[in-house]
């Protein structure tokens, strides 16, 4: 996506609002991506990530009327995303959440040598591979939702403490202390038990099957790894024009971003083609 100044976003939601379809998916655009990896590390699945990428993008659409240039176009869609999955509970997680305790106790005591092997004929190390991402996505399910989005925010899309700490009703100071406290659980609990990442005994290869047996990984749909990935640099793009555009200025690094996938890019067409499109100019 190119960069565009907070004029040329504010025009396009001008335009929007006003009814023009293609400035709409200008918009939509330009944000789906963002909105789906802030999801997809919030929820902790593909399946859901969809779903809540589509929930807040078509709020994001009724709302755009209200966008009035205050912040730039993609931290007022941030704030609209993080709402909506601080309280979101249609996902996995909210029906069975986790906790570290429970994570490192099936870490040490899983049967892994009792599982025959699952692997349906798919390259184990492509298996390991796609264990090993959504492991680290899933271990994000221990931390209470605030907590989480912190993190988020702070260690992985590298936002600016006065930006993160404003989506979140708290101080730069007090949003820099949580996030702080809780880079250091999640890498003592990588150091003690994860042998990808820290100097624990787990490793994914070994528990490949043992991950298939309990619905972690299908082999017959590895999200992860026939996901396409985003250039870091288009994501820096973004974010880069958003904290300038705020006056802010900082370098960002992601954890491998993804593309919004096509079923969700299908159902958002869906909806910008049907009549319900007037409803932006109600709202």
């Amino acid at each position: 996506m190119n960069e565009k100044t907070n004029k040329e976003l504010q025009a396009l939601v001008d335009k929007a609002t006003a009814g023009d379809k293609k400035s709409l998916e200008t918009l939509v655009a330009s944000v789906q991506d963002i909105v789906f990896n802030l999801s997809l590390r919030m929820l902790g699945t593909f399946a859901d990530a969809e779903d809540a990428t589509q929930d807040i993008l078509l709020k994001m659409i009724t709302h755009l009327s209200s966008f009035r240039g205050d912040s730039s176009f993609t931290t007022w869609v941030f704030r609209i995303a993080t709402n909506h999955l601080k309280n979101y509970k249609k996902h996995m997680f909210a029906r069975y959440p986790l906790s570290f305790e429970y994570y490192g106790d099936d870490i040490e005591n899983g049967k892994t040598q009792d599982v025959p092997d699952l692997t349906q004929n798919v390259e184990k190390d492509i298996l390991a591979e796609e264990l090993k991402m959504s492991c680290t996505n899933v271990m994000l399910q221990c931390l209470d939702m605030e907590s989480r989005c912190i993190f988020i925010l702070g260690a992985m899309f590298k936002i600016d403490s006065r930006i993160a700490g404003d989506l979140l009703e708290m101080t730069p100071e007090a949003y820099r202390q949580r996030l702080s406290r809780i880079r250091k659980k999640m890498a003592d609990f990588l150091g003690q038990y994860c042998g990808e990442y820290g100097n624990g005994s787990c490793k994914c290869k070994s528990r490949v099957n043992y991950a298939i047996q309990n619905h972690r990984i299908n082999p017959l749909q590895l999200d992860y790894m026939t996901a396409t990935e985003i250039s870091i640099q288009t994501m820096m793009n973004v974010k880069n024009a958003m904290e300038d555009i705020d006056d802010l200025s900082q370098d960002f690094s992601f954890c491998k971003p993804y593309q919004s996938p096509e079923r969700t890019k299908h159902l958002i067409k869906e909806f910008l083609d049907s009549t319900q499109l007037s409803i932006i100019q109600k709202s």
